[in-house]
């Protein structure tokens, strides 16, 4: 990310995150009298749904109840204060922090305690780092210790500390816009090349996914996987499509490895939500060939019960031999978030799936494995070792067998933002990278997909 354009944004962001909660009483709106009692009463009930679908993961229901009792009550805190928690969960920054100021206007004494650790996110995400250090800071001091453990207060506060740290260095950050019609808008991410170079498969939940379908949890359109074309003479990716033969289905689908002959690929599909007379038990791992008439064949699920479960599974790679897979999976999450396992083949058929060791995964969230072609290093992106904020790109060595690895090193700035990096792939030949992380324009945001210029590049080793 590119922390230099945000400056511009600087006057109008430095609000209300510090200075409002200094307030004076007499800055607070006067007591609440002019809202009608039936009002108040449909407001409060409002809230109770909107708060209800937030916790079920339906932001946008959510957000239109918390609209509809802002206009119920405008005398009130809380609808804009969750307006604002709406906005953040959408990715939303610039309309996070507007809707916090305005909930902060309405009454600076009596809110919440816990909207300076929105501020503080808020702040994080949008990369400025002392207002974010002072949020989280006066959110720990003013809400109970279980709570600040709660919300990872902490953590937000090294993060950000961290960050600052790798910024101090001067590093240049790396990465830039894949170039031609990729991004969309929509989130854009799990970028694979060809290792040629020439084609590029992705990720996208834009609004002609096949079925035209939206996730009724999350509200977004399903996930289909796309393909361009590299035009050498316009040095633009083009020709973007997402009719690729036998790919796509009514659900998600996301493409996640490609073989180095283009012949063989791995990916995840889940239709559960559909109205497919067979789906899939979850989200589970599926294999496919390309055939001798030049196209792709049907995916096949891989008829493993320790590779697909009832259970989260995702992201899978294979080594350059093809022997040994990678994957993500949530089978843990009682316990903890995502972990990477790996499954080794025997014959022609896959063994037992098993997680890394600890020094990889951990009780956070690990995600997006990749392995190099001489299966030395593994690249993938975490939330449970320390990162500048969200996921951060990391990279271990193999310590002798596919399980055990070195502790991991954080790609630093030249790679990683203070938002998601994720889907990183690194082809050593073509001297470049693929990754997805976010992109802010104006009070928005989105996934995009990058491209990062490796020339030069080290694998660094462990402390």
């Amino acid at each position: 990310m590119n922390f230099r354009s945000f400056l511009f944004l600087t006057i109008f962001l430095i609000s209300f995150g510090v200075s409002a909660a200094t307030a004076s009483k007499s800055s607070v709106a006067p007591p609440d009298t002019t809202t009608k009692l039936i009002d108040k009463s449909t407001a409060i009930y409002m809230m109770e749904e909107g708060k209800r679908m937030f916790s079920e993961g339906k932001v946008k229901d959510a957000l239109a109840q918390f609209r509809q009792a802002a206009l119920k009550d405008p005398n009130s805190w809380r609808p804009p204060y969750w307006i604002a928690q709406c906005h953040y969960a959408m990715s939303n920054y610039g309309f996070a922090l507007k809707y916090s100021n305005d909930a902060m206007k309405i009454n600076a004494v009596d809110i919440d305690d816990e909207i300076y650790e929105l501020y503080g996110k808020v702040y994080h995400r949008m990369g400025l780092l002392d207002s974010a250090l002072v949020n989280y800071q006066r959110a720990m001091a003013l809400v109970s210790p279980s709570r600040s453990n709660d919300l990872d207060i902490a953590l937000h506060i090294e993060q950000c500390k961290y960050a600052k740290q790798l910024l101090a260095t001067g590093q240049k950050n790396k990465r830039s816009h894949i170039v031609g019609d990729v991004n969309s808008g929509f989130n854009d991410y799990a970028p694979v090349l060809s290792h040629d170079g020439k084609t590029l498969y992705f990720t996208s939940r834009r609004s002609d996914t096949k079925g035209g379908r939206t996730n009724p949890d999350d509200q977004e359109f399903f996930e289909d996987t796309y393909r361009a074309r590299w035009d050498s003479g316009a040095q633009k990716w083009d020709s973007v499509t997402n009719e690729i033969d036998r790919i796509n289905s009514d659900g998600f689908d996301s493409f996640s490895f490609l073989s180095a002959d283009g012949l063989v690929a791995l990916m995840t599909i889940n239709t559960t939500a559909t109205n497919a007379k067979k789906t899939t038990e979850g989200s589970d791992i599926f294999e496919l060939a390309f055939t001798n008439k030049g196209k792709w064949g049907s995916p096949k699920r891989i008829a493993n019960p320790t590779i697909n479960t009832d259970y989260f599974e995702s992201c899978a790679v294979l080594s350059a031999d093809g022997n040994t897979m990678y994957f993500v999976s949530d089978r843990k999450a009682d316990k903890r978030s995502t972990d990477i396992y790996v499954a080794q083949k025997i014959g022609k058929t896959w063994g037992d799936a098993v997680p890394l060791n600890d020094s990889v995964n951990t009780i956070g969230a690990e995600t997006t494995p990749y392995i190099t072609a001489d299966g030395k290093y593994l690249f993938f992106s975490s939330t449970g070792h320390l990162g500048m904020g969200g996921y951060d790109i990391f990279v271990c060595e193999n310590l002798g067998d596919a399980y055990t690895w070195s502790k991991p090193v954080n790609l630093g700035v030249t790679v990683n933002s203070v938002n998601n990096d994720t889907h990183f792939k690194y082809y050593q030949d073509l001297h470049k990278a693929v990754m997805a992380g976010f992109e802010i324009v104006g009070q928005k945001s989105s996934m995009d997909i990058y491209e990062v210029d490796m020339t030069g590049f080290v694998f660094p080793k462990a402390f």
